[in-house]
């Protein structure tokens, strides 16, 4: 049953669609590239900024203690050192400790000089896993070194929100593309369900007509005592028949379809009864039920649409001869089992997720529609699954539907 989709224009968007998904990803994924690197590429540019202004501040302070009391020192500490009011600073002696003087922190006015301390040390901790310290060197007149200090800065709210931005910024892009994503499906969902519906609409109202026509005429055959008799009759009966179920099954694509608790090894016998004489005679069909009394709630209707579909399909895949087994059992949780087993051509790994998609048919004049509405009748309508329980090449293929028993 490894089916290549039909190459016809209308399908070759939806065909490639896997393809189009990775492309369109691969462009998601280069344009959050190129917006972290972006991001980064000025978040060290400020961070370098930021440096070289605390590296101002500290030279600053080594000039003022040389300076003394020059007047050059005021207007330094007024238009470079008080000019600082973004950039967290402490200034700690050559071992490390706080000293008093910090800026720009968020520090209490209520406490004590020990919490003081305790806390200033808690931020110089913080400030040194963030940045390295910078040393500030302090010489007497013969210029040589009486003690080092050090300064101790993390970065300015500005810079850190900076660095934020990037996960801002994707996860509104990620929820952006998923509200897209949803809307875009639900509309495309709901033109398909539109599409089905108008579709199976027309087509009944269609077979009204000439189904009406070919009742009459049966009848017409029936009185006729040169005909009355004719074996050909019942035959015709039943396809008009089938003519008449495939009507009230287009009708209810269109509608809410009623489910009827119905016992499915009867359903089951029913449509093989009927296919059995519309296939290959080298095709054999048997039907095993493991349990008693195994019901389902099902619409007799589209059910039967179900199974005479997943048997087309194997018969095609058999290439008219084979063997295809039912097997029906009791499920987990209130559910029954319909296992369909043949000995076709199976599905190459590659096509397993293809064979429910619309257009996928290997027969030169089918749409590939057979199996999709057997997963929409089940999916949508009998809130259950079909899906394939496993498949291997030149061996065969086993679908297995679940219904809510």
């Amino acid at each position: 049953m490894a089916r290549p989709l039909r190459e016809t224009a209308e399908l070759n968007l939806y065909r490639h669609k896997s393809t189009i998904k990775i492309l369109v990803g691969l462009i998601a994924i280069l344009i959050v590239v190129v917006s972290v690197y972006y991001n980064n590429f000025i978040v060290h540019l400020l961070k370098e900024r930021e440096r070289n202004t605390v590296d101002v501040f500290a030279r600053s302070i080594e000039f003022m203690a040389e300076q003394g009391d020059h007047a050059n020192v005021t207007f330094i500490n007024e238009h470079i050192i008080k000019s600082n009011t973004t950039i967290p600073v402490i200034l700690a002696d050559q071992m490390g400790e706080p000293t008093l003087d910090y800026l720009n922190l968020d520090i209490p006015e209520n406490l004590s000089e020990a919490e003081l301390y305790e806390m200033l040390r808690a931020e110089i901790n913080n400030m040194r896993a963030e940045n390295e310290p910078i040393q500030v060197v302090y010489r007497n007149a013969a210029n040589q070194v009486e003690h080092v200090e050090y300064v101790f800065y993390r970065n300015s709210d500005l810079l850190r929100q900076l660095s934020y931005y990037p996960f801002i910024q994707l996860s509104t892009i990620l929820l952006f593309g998923a509200l897209a994503y949803l809307a875009f499906s639900y509309s495309r969902t709901a033109e398909q369900n539109r599409v089905w519906v108008g579709l199976a609409k027309e087509t009944a109202h269609q077979l009204g007509t000439p189904l009406s026509s070919l009742m009459a005429w049966l009848e017409y055959l029936r009185a006729d005592e040169r005909t009355m008799q004719h074996e050909a009759l019942p035959e015709m009966a039943k396809d008009l028949e089938k003519l008449h179920l495939i009507t009230e099954r287009f009708s209810n694509i269109g509608s809410v379809p009623v489910l009827e608790l119905t016992s499915v090894p009867e359903m089951i016998h029913s449509s093989v009864s009927y296919l059995q004489k519309r296939i290959s005679t080298k095709v054999k069909i048997t039907v095993s039920t493991v349990g008693n009394d195994l019901r389902a709630q099902l619409n007799p209707h589209l059910f039967g649409w179900v199974i005479e579909n997943v048997i087309k399909n194997a018969v095609d895949a058999m290439s008219g001869i084979g063997t295809i087994d039912i097997r029906i059992a009791p499920g987990n949780n209130n559910t029954v089992y319909i296992d369909i087993v043949d000995n076709g051509k199976g599905i190459s790994k590659s096509n397993l997720k293809k064979v429910f998609e619309p257009g996928f048919t290997t027969k030169k004049r089918g749409w590939g529609l057979g199996l999709t509405l057997a997963k929409r009748i089940i999916d949508h309508y009998h809130r259950g699954r079909i899906y394939v329980k496993h498949s291997e090449p030149n061996v065969g293929t086993t679908f297995r539907i679940v219904l809510r028993s």
